[in-house]
């Protein structure tokens, strides 16, 4: 039913966000033909505004030609005297001797008449003279009227005019024309806009499907943390409860029985004892609340201590262990306690993960930065997508036709606790069906 739910939840999500990237795709299709069609209209405006005040420059400078040769009305001798050099710059040819300041005084008045308001420079060659005049900058004013700077402010040069020694004009350049020409849009392209929003909406899809799947795996984890919990519990629970039944029972008890079915009280009490004292360690941990009494000790001599007494109460029914103390150096600043159970915890996992006789290998080794104590089982393995998880809380991993396996899935949580606590590391490598190696680091 959960399973069912999240997929709903993640199919509804993928269709959401599939219908908001189809919205955006027919918005931004739409704003860019907005934007092709404004700015074709803009280009024709733009090209009649253009083509208006070339016809506006042409007839003044007519209109100025015709007064210079005092001939209005005669256009047989102006044809082709005004010539076009480009958007903003006029040459006309005339034969007459022409003083700067009148020419200046007829531009600015046929100019003003053909609503040309726009600034201007002039320049004249004299064939007769030999001889090429520039003008200041003529500034047109708000109050309609044309103001001649007295110092120009623009670098004006015959070379900027095509201003050469070949016949007898005048020239007019028009400076900073707009006119036709379409600027480049500075706004960044809608699909990036788009693609930006996509990947913000992919990524809170994601990070929300992650969420989802972690708070369901974590439930599932403490579900199965909460059975376990109670079928440990409950199991020295009853049989306490059985011993004590059969002593009460029992209509004459020897002193034998009593110290059997007692034997057995305190060992399912003690049993007891430490499964409720496992989960309240834990809970302290995960408070935050280690303790480390860290001193100096020998890592090979804990090992040989810890070895000896695990196969006194842990191997009964067979099973060895091989321990290899290659470290030369092997002093180290940790906390005793901790490490010992660290090592149990791996050595109880060894034994109840393993479907044969238990063979276990500790071995030791040194680098240039500390202790590496490695421990190797011939156990079932972990399979590569369960390695990931093996030290989380409560995750037990799946054991397949292993039923007998009892647990937490406390004890790895507890390992990398512990040697993360000391500034070390844990890494493991395993192999499904031919065993598992734990290797710890401590500096």
């Amino acid at each position: 039913m959960k399973n069912k739910s999240i997929s709903t939840v993640i199919i509804l999500g993928a269709l959401s966000m599939l219908s908001i990237l189809i919205i955006q795709l027919l918005w931004v299709g739409r704003t860019i033909e907005t934007q092709k069609v404004s700015l074709a209209i803009q280009q024709k405006e733009d090209s009649l505004n253009l083509k208006e005040f070339q016809d506006h420059v042409h007839s003044s400078l007519m209109n100025v030609l015709s007064t210079i040769q005092k001939r209005e009305g005669d256009q047989s001798d102006m044809y082709g005297a005004v010539r076009q050099l480009s958007n903003n710059h006029f040459t006309v040819d005339f034969n007459e001797e022409l003083q700067p300041f009148y020419l200046e005084t007829l531009l600015k008045k046929e100019f003003y008449i053909q609503n040309i308001h726009r600034d201007f420079y002039y320049g004249i060659y004299d064939c007769f003279t030999d001889s090429i005049v520039l003008s200041n900058r003529v500034r047109y004013k708000k109050d309609s009227i044309y103001v001649t700077d007295v110092v120009s402010t623009d670098e004006i040069t015959p070379e900027k005019l095509n201003l050469t020694k070949d016949g007898h004009y005048f020239t007019v350049y028009f400076p900073n024309l707009e006119l036709g020409e379409i600027e480049p849009q500075n706004d960044y392209s809608p699909w990036i806009y788009l693609t930006l929003m996509l990947v913000v909406i992919a990524t809170f899809f994601a990070f929300s499907v992650t969420v989802i799947m972690r708070q369901y795996r974590l439930a599932e984890v403490k579900t199965d943390f909460i059975n376990n919990m109670t079928h440990e519990l409950k199991t020295p629970i009853s049989t306490i409860s059985l011993s004590a039944e059969m002593m009460m029972r029992l209509p004459e008890i020897t002193s034998e029985q009593v110290h059997k079915y007692a034997g057995i009280i305190y060992k399912e009490n003690k049993r007891l004892e430490h499964q409720v004292e496992r989960v309240l360690n834990v809970a302290k941990l995960d408070k935050d609340q280690v303790i480390l009494n860290k001193d100096r000790f020998d890592v090979n001599e804990l090992l040989d201590e810890v070895k000896e007494n695990f196969e006194l109460h842990h191997l009964e029914k067979g099973g060895i262990i091989t321990i290899e103390l290659n470290a030369t150096n092997h002093i180290i600043q940790a906390d005793a306690v901790h490490l010992t159970n660290v090592i149990y915890n791996l050595l109880e996992n060894a034994v109840k993960y393993c479907e044969s006789v238990p063979s276990i290998t500790i071995q030791t080794r040194n680098d240039k930065n500390g202790i590496w104590i490695e421990i190797e089982d011939n156990g079932i393995g972990i399979k590569k997508e369960n390695l990931s998880l093996i030290f989380d809380k409560f995750y037990r991993v799946p054991t397949g036709n292993l039923h007998n396996v009892k647990g937490f899935g406390l004890g790895l949580y507890y390992v990398k606790l512990i040697v993360d606590a000391h500034g070390g590391k844990v890494n493991v490598k395993s192999t499904p069906g031919k065993g598992t190696t734990f290797s710890l680091f401590f500096p």
